[in-house]
């Protein structure tokens, strides 16, 4: 659950630097758990009730996820030392969402690249590089 407020209330639309494979899976685990929950309870309401109340929370929280969604896919790219643009690779038809799909699950690049350096393996000469950008 950590690893998805890291993206939802530090990264929101952060599209700068690098997300590691953990950050990316985990947050789209627990993404994907809410969503199935809210379909779940959407459902039963709307079974019991005739009320598409709930269904608008569903699609209010779905509008809410495509920034942070696509700021963490951004970075995974970047991790892999790939633009954020190659996202649009899922737009090819037939292999477009699995070319994405092998890219998202690629391990990082080891060490820095240059989108910053490496989240799993941060030295204290990029600490301190990174405190200087972030004050400049």
């Amino acid at each position: 659950m950590n690893w998805y407020l890291k993206v939802v209330k530090d990264n929101y639309a952060n599209f700068d630097g690098r997300a590691r494979r953990k950050e990316y899976w985990m947050f789209t685990l627990i993404n994907s758990l809410i969503l199935f929950g809210l379909i779940a309870i959407s459902v039963a309401i709307s079974v019991t009730s005739d009320a598409l109340g709930f269904l608008s929370l569903y699609f209010i929280y779905i509008l809410a996820m495509i920034i942070p969604s696509l700021a963490v896919s951004v970075r995974r790219l970047h991790d892999i030392g790939k633009s954020g643009w190659y996202y649009l690779v899922a737009f090819i038809p037939f292999i477009g969402t699995f070319w994405l799909l092998f890219l998202l699950i690629t391990e990082g690049e080891k060490g820095s690249n240059a989108y910053g350096p490496d989240p799993k393996n941060i030295t204290a000469e990029e600490i301190d590089q990174i405190g200087q950008i972030q004050v400049d």
